[in-house]
């Protein structure tokens, strides 16, 4: 997206196809806050930044480039599990974007594959089936952009119910203002940071 004026025509057409804020935040890589700012045309008033969008549109378009990305990923969880001794027993995709490099690095780490999703009006989410259980597992997350860290201490707290562990957490950017979300080491291949903003 070019412009505020795109991004905002965007999150309009997700919410008037039913979106929920949440999800509008998922599809655009922006913060629930960025999108609430957007709907209400707050952007025509204001001339402050609120928030910094992550496009990776490049690499989500064929699979050789989500496994590059994958394999960076599995290096950093192998340097963390070396550093800091913890056993990996699984990989958790938070979906919907989390689950292409999770299942990639699942497949690299050999380990087992959890998929999350997040509900977006409950404070608990839900485990797919399909996949591996949580219960007795250190478990890393893997997720695409790490906002305000809401969605991951969620998914930290559900995995904690389920009877797991979460030893890290990797995102491709972070634009958190710590290393640690709940006590968990959060990793990142990006930061991103306002610079001249109070």
């Amino acid at each position: 997206m070019k412009s505020i004026e795109e991004l905002y025509s965007k999150a309009l057409e997700l919410k008037n196809k039913g979106l929920a804020d949440k999800d509008i935040s998922t599809e655009l890589h922006i913060s629930v806050n960025t999108v609430t700012w957007l709907l209400s045309k707050q952007f025509l008033k204001e001339s402050k930044v609120r928030d910094v969008r992550v496009g990776w549109r490049s690499i989500g378009v064929f699979g050789n480039r989500i496994s590059s990305i994958s394999e960076i990923i599995a290096d950093i969880i192998e340097e963390e599990a070396g550093n800091e001794e913890f056993e990996v027993n699984s990989i958790l995709g938070i979906t919907i974007n989390g689950i292409p490099f999770a299942t990639m690095v699942s497949y690299l780490l050999d380990k087992e594959i959890i998929v999350y999703r997040p509900h977006p009006a409950r404070e608990e989410g839900l485990f797919s089936s399909n996949f591996a259980r949580v219960s007795g597992k250190s478990v890393v997350i893997v997720d695409d952009v790490a906002s305000t860290g809401e969605t991951i201490k969620r998914t930290i707290t559900d995995v904690k119910k389920e009877g797991g562990k979460v030893v890290l957490v990797v995102v491709l950017a972070s634009k958190l203002h710590s290393d640690e979300i709940l006590g968990v080491r959060v990793r990142s291949l990006f930061r991103t940071n306002l610079i001249g903003e109070s």
